[in-house]
């Protein structure tokens, strides 16, 4: 447990290292993926229990390269204009796009708490954004879209990530993460070239943070819950899981001063117990 806390807490500093550095949002997403998939390859050129992955998992692989791809640059758009902890919070709504996939794809029937975390999630939602959607600049509510897209990417990335493990459930994730990784780089390259942003490091603070970013979150952080997550129960693990969105919330108050009125307070809670409840599935399954 201790370590999945660790874990959840480390990630749950993500955005707060994107809202510290000045280079562009594609280029943060490029060097959280470099650094991080860096970092992994290392640990796995260190560890003895190597592992090769087959030509259809670097297929999925690829695939969910893409669907992160996509995460990396609605979140850190979303993190800038409507801070890290709303952005963040919107991109764990990813458990009712699961859902939803399952269902459509998968022929998954829903457990009728995860269908009471649906309403729940839209009313927590309304009181967090009704108000200043209403009378917000057109900024912010572009950075909810983009927080809602953020959420859309990372159920896909999640779920071609699974797909992956299917030839190796029961051995370490490292390979497929470092594999996504790594591709992913590639493309937020790619793309933050096509879109005129510079890759440059022009300060060391900058060089600082985006270490922080891919090393502590990136790699230490997802680590961490991944060698605990076989060890603790399902509701040990949502619960800490859901530690990531809290504090990601708690470290914007407490960073960027961000004001909380009682009604968005509200809404923060209803939204992560309905986050908690859609993650609620049957034993067997969880």
């Amino acid at each position: 447990m201790l370590r999945l806390f660790a874990g959840a807490a480390l990630i749950s500093l993500s955005p707060i290292w994107v809202k510290l550095v000045s280079v562009s949002p594609t280029t943060s997403g490029f060097y959280r993926v470099v650094i991080g998939g860096a970092a992994l390859a290392i640990y796995l050129l260190l560890s003895p229990a190597r592992r090769r992955l087959a030509t259809r998992t670097w297929v999925l692989c690829l695939v969910a390269s893409l669907f992160f791809s996509m995460d990396l640059w609605f979140w850190h758009r979303s993190i800038y204009y409507v801070g890290p902890g709303l952005s963040t919070l919107l991109a764990n709504f990813q458990v009712f796009f699961v859902m939803l996939a399952g269902i459509v794809l998968l022929g998954q029937a829903p457990r009728p708490l995860q269908l009471l975390a649906v309403p729940m999630a839209i009313t927590g939602l309304f009181l967090i954004v009704g108000f200043e959607w209403r009378a917000g600049a057109a900024d912010y509510r572009l950075g909810v879209v983009f927080g809602l897209l953020t959420a859309v990417s990372y159920a896909g990335y999640l779920m071609s990530l699974r797909a992956a493990r299917t030839a190796a459930p029961q051995a370490s994730a490292a390979p497929e993460v470092a594999a996504v990784s790594l591709l992913t780089a590639i493309a937020l390259g790619a793309t933050a070239v096509g879109e005129g942003s510079s890759l440059a490091i022009t300060t060391g603070r900058d060089g600082l943070w985006l270490m922080c970013y891919g090393v502590l979150s990136h790699c230490i952080g997802w680590l961490l819950i991944a060698g605990a997550l076989t060890e603790v129960s399902p509701t040990e693990a949502g619960l800490a899981l859901l530690l990531q969105p809290t504090l990601s919330f708690v470290w914007d108050v407490l960073f960027f001063a961000r004001p909380v009125t009682a009604v968005e307070a509200i809404g923060v809670l209803v939204t992560l117990t309905a986050i908690y409840l859609g993650t609620n599935r049957a034993p067997k399954s969880a």
